[in-house]
């Protein structure tokens, strides 16, 4: 009886070995290309303070309560102070309306009608057209002594949302950008201090030159004399 030889024959074929290696460089790369597609999505979202809290161009509503007691006579040194103070923002070229409103029925509305007058001459004297000084009232309840007179005016003003979002936890920095309320503070600080909000809109026509002045200045580089002085220091 001869030996017979049994011989196991490969499971797979060249061929199919290299269709196993392309499927899956096929799949390497279509991976590849969806996580590059996920990483442009997410770099799109807005993660700037600038962007989360821009500052805008608007207008505003300025107001100043000022209480007036029952036994005062016409606007106090204080409420003089304080109302050129609060005028000083006022905008003498666009010359917005300014309303003075007086309460009606309380036990100061007397006193609060001649503090009004006296509102309105301080108004005119810190450069608010007569014509621009409008007066009106409001019903104010017949127990209050001390119900203040409000003047009020609308201007352009360079302004942020309010502050104090936060739509999750602080500590929830996965993904590594800043929390809702990042940098909100700095843009309020920054409007705040505008003194022009057309400035943020473009840059300010150029003034015409002071020709006396710069006539002195040349004269004063051609014969070498740099203003300085000495003694003083400049």
């Amino acid at each position: 009886m001869s030996d017979t030889v049994f011989r196991t024959k490969p499971t797979g074929t060249p061929a199919m070995m290299r269709l196993v290696l392309a499927a899956a460089a096929v799949s390497l790369i279509s991976g590849c290309a969806l996580q590059k597609r996920d990483s442009v999505v997410v770099g799109a979202i807005p993660d700037d303070y600038r962007t989360n809290h821009p500052i805008i161009i608007g207008e505003k509503e300025e107001k100043l309560d000022l209480p007036v007691a029952a036994s005062s006579r016409g606007a106090t040194a204080s409420q003089r102070a304080t109302l050129e103070g609060f005028l000083a923002s006022y905008d003498r070229s666009a010359a917005p309306p300014l309303n003075i409103i007086k309460p009606s029925g309380s036990g100061n509305a007397v006193a609060a009608g001649d503090a009004a007058q006296d509102f309105a001459r301080i108004a005119k004297n810190s450069g608010v057209p007569a014509n621009r000084i409008m007066f009106s009232s409001y019903q104010a309840s017949p127990e209050e002594v001390s119900a203040p007179v409000r003047v009020s005016y609308v201007g352009i003003k360079a302004q942020t949302g309010k502050c104090g979002r936060w739509p999750e936890d602080i500590l929830n920095t996965s993904e590594n950008k800043h929390y809702a309320n990042f940098g909100c503070s700095y843009q309020n600080n920054l409007a705040a201090q505008i003194a022009n909000p057309n400035d943020l809109l473009g840059p300010r026509k150029q003034t015409p030159i002071d020709a006396e002045n710069r006539g002195r200045v040349i004269g004063d580089y051609q014969t070498g004399d740099s203003g300085f002085n000495e003694n003083i220091g400049y």
